[in-house]
C-alpha cells in the first residue's frame, strides 16, 4: 500500500504494551532496536502508517503487518530508516582507501583484476557515488582494474532515490565547484543530478544485514563501507551482522565502520588495522573460510 493512499496522520492511542510488541516485531525483521526513550519517534511513524493504510487502530494495523498485506512491511521499514548523509562524509576513510587499502589489496592481484567495493547501507546514493568520485579523482591506478561498486540498503525508497541520483545543496556541500561542474547536471528545483555514466556504473540492491540467507548472495568483496548503521542494533544483532559481513569479504579484505563504531567491541573475527588516515578492520588473509 502506497503512502499516497493514506490521509493525514491522526492521533491513535498506542499503549506501552503495544509499542513493546511492535518493537519486538521490528527487531526480528530488521535488527533495529528502539527503546522507550524513542517513544516519540516510534509513535509518529506508527501513526503515519496507520493513517496511510486506513487502519482504525494499532491492533488492526498490526494484523495488517503480520500478514504483510500490500507489502506494508516494506513501507514500514522505509519509514523507520534514517537516510541523512552527504557526499564525502568521513573523508578520512576515503583518503585511507586510496592511500593505503587499495594499494595493499592490488599488491596481491594482477592488473586487470576485478576489485569489488560494497557500500551498505548506501542510503540515497551519496555513499557509493562518493566512493566512485573519490577513486576517479584520487587513485592513479583506477584505470588498471575492473572496479565494481555495489550499493545496498534495506530501504527501497532510498534505493529508488539513489538510482535517480538527484541531490540538493546540502548533500553536495563537501564537493568543490569543479567536481560538481564536471560530474553533475543542474535540474529543476535548484538540484543537481549525477552523471548518467556514474549512475549506470553502480548496482543498487536491497539487503538486510541480519538476514543471513539474504546476505549469502553477497560474496568476494575486497572492501566494505558499513557506516553508521550498527549503532541502531543491539548486541545480538551487531554480532550477527558482523558475522554476515565477515563472510561477504575476501580473505585480506577490509571493512570501514562509522566513527563511533568499533568492530573490536562487536566481534573477534576481524583484525584491527591502523593506517595514517583511519582505523579499519580486516578479515585475516590466512582465513579462507
Amino acid at each position: 500500500m502506497d503512502d499516497s493512499k493514506g490521509g493525514s496522520s491522526r492521533a491513535v492511542h498506542i499503549s506501552s504494551e503495544q509499542v513493546q510488541r511492535f518493537c519486538e516485531f521490528l527487531y526480528r525483521r530488521t535488527g533495529m532496536s528502539f527503546a522507550e526513550s524513542k517513544r516519540y519517534f516510534i509513535d509518529r511513524r506508527l501513526e503515519d502508517r496507520i493513517a496511510a493504510t486506513g487502519s482504525s487502530s494499532f491492533q488492526e494495523y498490526f494484523s495488517l503487518l503480520r500478514t504483510d498485506a500490500d507489502q506494508e512491511i516494506e513501507h514500514l521499514i522505509n519509514s523507520f530508516t534514517v537516510n541523512e548523509t552527504y557526499f564525502y562524509r568521513e573523508e578520512h576513510q576515503l583518503r585511507c582507501m586510496t592511500a593505503s587499502l587499495l594499494d595493499d589489496i592490488v599488491s596481491r592481484r594482477e592488473p586487470g583484476a576485478t576489485l569489488r567495493i560494497w557500500s551498505i547501507p548506501c542510503s540515497t546514493g551519496e555513499e557509493p557515488y562518493s566512493i566512485a568520485l573519490w577513486l576517479m579523482e584520487n587513485w592513479p591506478q583506477v584505470d588498471n582494474y575492473n572496479i565494481e561498486i555495489v550499493g545496498s540498503d534495506i530501504d527501497t525508497r532510498a534505493l529508488r532515490a539513489a538510482a535517480e541520483g538527484i541531490y540538493g545543496d546540502r548533500a553536495l556541500m563537501r564537493l568543490s565547484r569543479d567536481i560538481i561542474g564536471r560530474y553533475f547536471t543542474s535540474v529543476t528545483g535548484g538540484n543537481h543530478q549525477i552523471d548518467e555514466g556514474l549512475r549506470n556504473s553502480i548496482e543498487f540492491t536491497q539487503a538486510n544485514l541480519i538476514d543471513t540467507k539474504d546476505m549469502m548472495q553477497y560474496r568476494d568483496f575486497d572492501l566494505i563501507f558499513c557506516r553508521n548503521v550498527l549503532i541502531y542494533f543491539d548486541d545480538a544483532s551487531r554480532r550477527l551482522a558482523a558475522e554476515n559481513l565477515y563472510d561477504c569479504l575476501r580473505p585480506g579484505g577490509y571493512i570501514c565502520l562509522g566513527h563511533s563504531e568499533s568492530m573490536s567491541r562487536i566481534s573477534p573475527l576481524f583484525r584491527v588495522s591502523r593506517f595514517p588516515d583511519a582505523i579499519v578492520y580486516q578479515r585475516p588473509e590466512a582465513d579462507h573460510g
